[in-house]
Order: structure tokens, then C-alpha cells, then sequence
């Protein structure tokens, strides 16, 4: 047996793929600012309060200045090389086909064992309005009212992933607004708070940089979701202008809406009353005399939580579907509707979500506790891929192709090799924190478990 030949890179641009471009320019935007705001915002970001205090603020700065790296290096290939499968055709480009093959899988997977979380949680607010329909009732009908919508049109995702993403984005405005008034002692029986609640219950970092670092291990999953508006891009009628342009948008809003109401809050309220589980928003509220701000803040999660699964079940299918285009995926996948929808890559995206959904109603404890874990630390490997790739494709673009480069990742290569270094860091946090440590064992066992068969492959290829 010959040794095989050299493979040749394989060209920047993929071929031509025949999804729909029917999303707009207004839908990538509001898809950037309103993807990432969810449920670990609104409710999540107590637990970050209750280890940080104060320094809660420094944790937002330091987790979204690192998310906000990780889109600019994806917005810079995107913006050059726009598909589908996004960060998973990078890596393919810039590191092979066992890269492309393992962050595709891994992100699949993330999306939609996520996805039963959110759809739980969803249907648990529902179930509680109206206690008549069961929790697996309200669970069945959220997962066929989104698997019609990505079924039809792709305009049709775009407009929910609209309207949700602006309910979420006014909400946080409102928020950032009455707060804002109520730290002046404008709004009626309030007096201006000054920096009480920053410098009181042991100054701005009670608990040190220690706090600091374990506030940013509580709230940098927070950011995960920002991706699919890569993803989304190449569905839109000029994806390289478009995915550009949201891209820019996005970084220093959400960074603002992220850090701005944190400020607000520990600013408004003594951080020693804020408990996990519960959300400062919340609490925030009923202290400006907000009427039924708990009712208020469940509607905005409960829309969160629905725009997440909805973006979730999208990229979870546009993904696979880029890995059956390029034979990481059953090849029967690739089938298309006339309106340019993937729709046996939705239904297959949509039964693992429904396989998930059940084993969290059924063992949320046992065995849907292990495959979280298994994705609990996956973003940052494919965070990782993303700089990576970054860093080997942004020389090949610039020899071959230096007129797709219409938006650069910042300080090349040094704010590259930083984030890396950062990635690298908050992992090694991680498996020295007793909570954090069975994350980052499980999602390296189900990453191992993906490089090994993407090795075989390799071998098998080889040997032809």
C-alpha cells in the first residue's frame, strides 16, 4: 500500500449552498444583541453577585471583553468565508477536517441538549400561569410550534428571533432607565443612593480578586449564543456585509447592557441581598415600587428562554446540515425543501432535542445531570477552534484573498493569543473549583470521545 499523496487545502470560499437567503439585515442585528441576552442575565447573574459582590461588575467586564474578542475574530472569517457551518468550516479550512468534524459535533450537541434545558424551564413558567395543562404538555407544544417555524421559511425565524430579541432588548433598556433614575432619586420616593452599596459591606471586593474570578467562572457561559448570528449570516442576501455589519453592533451593546445593569444593581441594592436562584432584576424592581416586577420579569425570561430554544433548534440544524455537505454527516440530511430549508436536518436536530427534553423530565438528577455536564464546558473549546483557526486562516486570507477582509480582528495576533490565554486560564480555574470541575471533566471526556472518531476517520481516509 502507496502512502497517500499530500492532501492540497482545501479552497478559502466552500461551494455555493442552497439554503434561503430570506433573513434581512434587521434580523442579523437584532439576532447579534438579542441572542446572547437570556435567562443567565436575568436570573443567572445572582449567583455571580453572591461570590463577587460589587466586583460582579469587573466580572461582566472581564467575561464579555473576552466574548467580544471571540465575535470579532468569527466575524472576521465569516465576513470572508460565509457558511452555514461558520466556526466549523474555519476550522476545516484553517486546521483540517478532524477540527471541522469535532466542533461541529460538539457545538451540535451543545445546542440541543441546552435546548431541553430551556424548554423545561419555559414550560415550568407556563405550567405555573396555567397549572391546568401539564409541564410535559406545555414542553410538547413550544417544541412543535418552533419545529413549524423551522420548517417553513427561514423569514419565519428571523421574525420570531426579531420580536423576541426586541421585547428582551427593551426590557433591558427600561431596566438600565428606571434604574438609573432611581440611583439619582428621580423617580417618586427615592433619594439618590450614592456609593453606599459599592463601598459598604466590605468595599467593592469583599472577597478580593478571588471573588472577581469566580464572579467571571459563574457568568461566562452567559455569553454563549452570540455564534449563531454567524451562522445565520450566510442565509441572508449578502452575507459578508451583513454578518460585518451585525457583528459590529452587537460587541459593545451587549458589553453595555451586560456591565451597565450589574452596575445598576449593586449601585441600587446591598449585594449581601442577593441570593442564587433568585434574580436581581427582580429585586431591583420591587425596590423602586415597580408593580408585580415578579410577574414582569418572568414574561421577559420566559420569552428569553423561548428565544434560545428557537436559536438553538435553528443553528443546531444548520450546522449538521454543513456537516452532511461536507461528509462529517449522513448525507440524507442534505435534503432541501423548495424554500431552501434543511428540513430533514430540523426534524433530526429537533428529535435528539425531544430525546433531551425527556431524560430532563425523567432524570434531571442522574442521567441528564451527566450529558450538561458533557456540554458544560464545551463553548470554550469551541471558543478555542475559533481563535485558533483565526490565527492560521487571517494569514492564508491575506495572501489569497485580501479584499474579503472587511473587518479585522483587533491587534492581530496579540488580542488573539491573549483570549487564548484567557480560554486557557478560566479552565484551569475551573478544575480548582469543587462546583466547576465536573464540567470541564465531563465536556473533556465527550471532547476526547469526538477526537478519537474523528482520528479513526483520518486513519480510514489515509488507507483508501
Amino acid at each position: 500500500m502507496h502512502d497517500a499523496p499530500p492532501a492540497s487545502p482545501a479552497p478559502l470560499a466552500p461551494e455555493p449552498e442552497p439554503l434561503s437567503h430570506g433573513l434581512k439585515q434587521h434580523h442579523l442585528t437584532m439576532l447579534g444583541l438579542g441572542g446572547v441576552i437570556g435567562a443567565g442575565l436575568f436570573v443567572g447573574s445572582g449567583a455571580g453577585i453572591a461570590v463577587a459582590g460589587p466586583g460582579i461588575v469587573l466580572s461582566y467586564l472581564i467575561a464579555g471583553t473576552l466574548a467580544m474578542l471571540v465575535m470579532r475574530m468569527l466575524g472576521e472569517m465569516s465576513a470572508a468565508i460565509p457558511a452555514s457551518g461558520a466556526f466549523s468550516v474555519h476550522a476545516e479550512r484553517a486546521l483540517g477536517r478532524w477540527a471541522g468534524f469535532s466542533v461541529g459535533w460538539l457545538y451540535w450537541f451543545l445546542l440541543v441538549v441546552v435546548l431541553a434545558v430551556e424548554a423545561t424551564g419555559a414550560a415550568q413558567i407556563a405550567h405555573g400561569w396555567a397549572p391546568g395543562v401539564p409541564q410535559w404538555g406545555w414542553v410538547l407544544i413550544f417544541m412543535i410550534v418552533f419545529t413549524l417555524a423551522n420548517l417553513a421559511a427561514v423569514k419565519n425565524f428571523g421574525e420570531f428571533e426579531f420580536w423576541f430579541a426586541a421585547l428582551k432588548v427593551g426590557a433591558i433598556v427600561l431596566f438600565l432607565v428606571l434604574g438609573t433614575l432611581a440611583i439619582l432619586g428621580r423617580l417618586p420616593d427615592t433619594d439618590p443612593v450614592g456609593m453606599a452599596n459599592l463601598s459598604g459591606q466590605g468595599g467593592f471586593l469583599p472577597n478580593g480578586w478571588g471573588g472577581v474570578v469566580s464572579g467571571v467562572l459563574a457568568v461566562v457561559f452567559a455569553f454563549g449564543g452570540l455564534e449563531v448570528v454567524t451562522i445565520a449570516a450566510a442565509e441572508s442576501d449578502d452575507p459578508a456585509r451583513n454578518v460585518a455589519r451585525a457583528v459590529r453592533s452587537a460587541v459593545w451593546r451587549i458589553l453595555f447592557f451586560y456591565v451597565g445593569s450589574m452596575l445598576v444593581i449593586v449601585t441600587l441594592l446591598p449585594w449581601t441581598s442577593m441570593k442564587p436562584g433568585q434574580s436581581p432584576y427582580v429585586a431591583v424592581l420591587d425596590s423602586i415600587g415597580v408593580p408585580a416586577a415578579g410577574q414582569i420579569m418572568n414574561i421577559v425570561v420566559f420569552v428569553a428562554l423561548l428565544s434560545a430554544l428557537n436559536a438553538n433548534l435553528y443553528g443546531s440544524s444548520r450546522m449538521v446540515f454543513s456537516l452532511a455537505e461536507r461528509g462529517e454527516a449522513p448525507k440524507g440530511l442534505l435534503k432541501v425543501s423548495g424554500g431552501g430549508v434543511p428540513r430533514r436536518a430540523v426534524l433530526a436536530s429537533v428529535a435528539f432535542g425531544f430525546v433531551s427534553v425527556l431524560l430532563n423530565l425523567k432524570w434531571p438528577d442522574s442521567v441528564f445531570l451527566y450529558m450538561l455536564n458533557a456540554v458544560g464546558a464545551v463553548l470554550l473549546f469551541v471558543w478555542g477552534l475559533i481563535a485558533v483557526s483565526q490565527l492560521r486562516l487571517r494569514r492564508r486570507i491575506e495572501r489569497e484573498a485580501p479584499e474579503t477582509l472587511t473587518l479585522r480582528m483587533w491587534g492581530f495576533p496579540w488580542l488573539t493569543w491573549t483570549a487564548l490565554a484567557a480560554m486557557a486560564a478560566v479552565l484551569v480555574l475551573m478544575l480548582t473549583d469543587d462546583g466547576a470541575r465536573p464540567q470541564v471533566l465531563w465536556s473533556g471526556a465527550a471532547t476526547g470521545a469526538v477526537l478519537l472518531v474523528a482520528w479513526v476517520r483520518e486513519v480510514r481516509t489515509k488507507r483508501r
